[in-house]
């Protein structure tokens, strides 16, 4: 339920990790919009304590040793497993910012407590899109994309859904882009880290090298749009501008362009669907970025 205030109650599963952090990021430029109602983590506990201080969540969950864990309880607050805590009364919108499939029994329970999902656990479409994806249809749930690529298709999918004819899927190639073939089986996993425009986590830094990460998002986008698998496509754009590209029926292509900035797509989400001015986020300049770029991918990486 909406707060008696007009806020949006939140639980964020993995508020500790990237997208978690980006979109407290979000919640504090919109005080008044959110109302972070539950936080869920692995073993941060550290950020998770600085982080209950800061939010005062009524709700937890975490792993770690009882000891740690009770110091984390203040002012009523209660832990409780993951299934229960996105299924409170005063969640209205789960955030599954978690790696893994542990975000798929929680966010099968929110749906079936008609939450809204703002998705960015790839795993649980990978895993179980159908399951997921059938179950948010008959409950009438929004699953809301928080990744920039799916989140780009939505926005320009918005209103025309019916005569789309193509997705483009936006990749901007990894760290090792531009690697010699030859040199492939001899690069480090530090070098896979080092991603050339996006700043994210380990795992989803990792996968964006070996492109593991585009394969999950074609899954995704057939599962969250209904598109059939040979009417998605895969880019490569270097530039990371522009996140994702829709055709229509009629050759006409919407493109969804911004600076590489994850808060973006997650304010979208957060909001639906409402757009409102944002001035933390780096406006897109046409004439500073220059030219864009695409090529195809080399089936041989």
């Amino acid at each position: 339920m909406i707060m008696d205030d007009g806020r949006k109650g939140l639980a964020i599963l993995g508020s500790t990790g990237s997208v978690g952090t980006q979109t407290l990021d979000v919640v504090r430029t919109f005080p008044d919009m959110f109302d972070v109602v539950a936080l869920a983590c692995n073993r941060n506990l550290e950020l998770l304590g600085r982080q209950i201080e800061e939010f005062r969540p009524r709700y937890i969950h975490c792993n770690g040793a009882e000891d740690e864990k009770s110091r984390l309880l203040t002012n009523g607050m209660r832990e409780c497993d993951l299934t229960e805590l996105v299924c409170q009364d005063e969640v209205d919108v789960v955030v599954t910012a978690t790696t893994g499939d542990v975000a798929i029994a929680p966010t099968l329970a929110a749906i079936s407590a008609r939450k809204q999902i703002a998705l960015a656990n790839k795993e649980t479409i990978v895993m179980a899109g159908e399951i997921v994806t059938s179950l948010a249809n008959s409950e009438g749930v929004d699953l809301m994309p928080l990744d920039s690529e799916p989140n780009a298709i939505w926005q320009c999918m918005r209103g025309e859904r019916a005569t789309v004819s193509k997705l483009i899927i936006t990749a901007s190639g990894g760290a090792f882009r531009d690697t010699p073939l030859g040199q492939l089986s001899s690069v480090t996993p530090e070098q896979a880290l080092r991603h050339p425009t996006w700043a994210m986590g380990r795992k989803i830094t990792v996968d964006s090298a070996t492109l593991m990460n585009k394969a999950f998002e074609v899954i995704e986008a057939h599962w969250l749009f209904g598109m059939p698998w040979q009417d998605i496509e895969v880019v490569i754009h270097p530039q990371s501008v522009i996140h994702s590209m829709v055709e229509f029926v009629d050759g006409s292509v919407k493109a969804q362009l911004s600076k590489p900035d994850m808060r973006l797509p997650i304010q979208y989400a957060l909001l639906y669907p409402e757009r409102i001015e944002n001035s933390r986020i780096e406006r897109f300049d046409p004439v500073a970025t220059g030219s864009l770029t695409f090529q195809d991918w080399e089936r041989e990486r």
